[in-house]
Order: structure tokens, then C-alpha cells, then sequence
């Protein structure tokens, strides 16, 4: 399937992927106003065998089919205070 990646203007290292390019219909307006404009990022076909940066394929999979958008936030730094 294909799948479309945007990144945040407003969140370093926040992406949400989707099934179609710029329908954003799917995704909760209170994120949108959080996440700002997405802006275009990649197109690439997602499988179960797809390897990701810092994502599960399986995960971003599932996620498109319930909720219709993957959200990928950055890692957090789980350095020892």
C-alpha cells in the first residue's frame, strides 16, 4: 500500500503518515492545530516486511487501518538525571 509522510512546522521530528496524499480528514482537528500544516515528505509503498527508522511497520500499519493516520513522535531521551 502506499503510504504519505508529512512532517510538523511546529514539532521537531513529528511525522504522520496517511493512506492518501493531503486528505487529512481522518486526523483529529485538535492534532492538526497542535501539529500545524503538514508539510509533504516522502511517498513509499508500506509493508509488513517494510523496515523503519523509528517506526513498526506492523504498528503504523494497524494504526492507518483504525484511526486512518500513523503519528511518529520523536524518541524520547532516556538519559539518567
Amino acid at each position: 500500500m502506499k503510504c504519505f509522510v508529512y512532517k510538523s512546522i511546529r514539532k521537531a521530528d513529528s511525522y504522520i503518515y496517511i493512506y492518501e496524499k493531503d486528505n487529512f480528514e481522518c486526523i483529529p482537528e485538535k492534532l492538526i492545530q497542535l501539529f500545524g500544516k503538514p508539510e509533504f515528505t516522502l511517498e513509499f509503498e508500506l509493508t509488513k516486511d517494510r523496515k523503519l527508522a523509528l517506526a513498526d511497520a506492523n504498528q503504523v500499519m494497524q494504526n492507518l487501518d483504525e484511526q486512518g493516520y500513523y503519528l511518529q513522535m520523536p524518541p524520547k531521551n532516556n538519559l539518567p538525571i
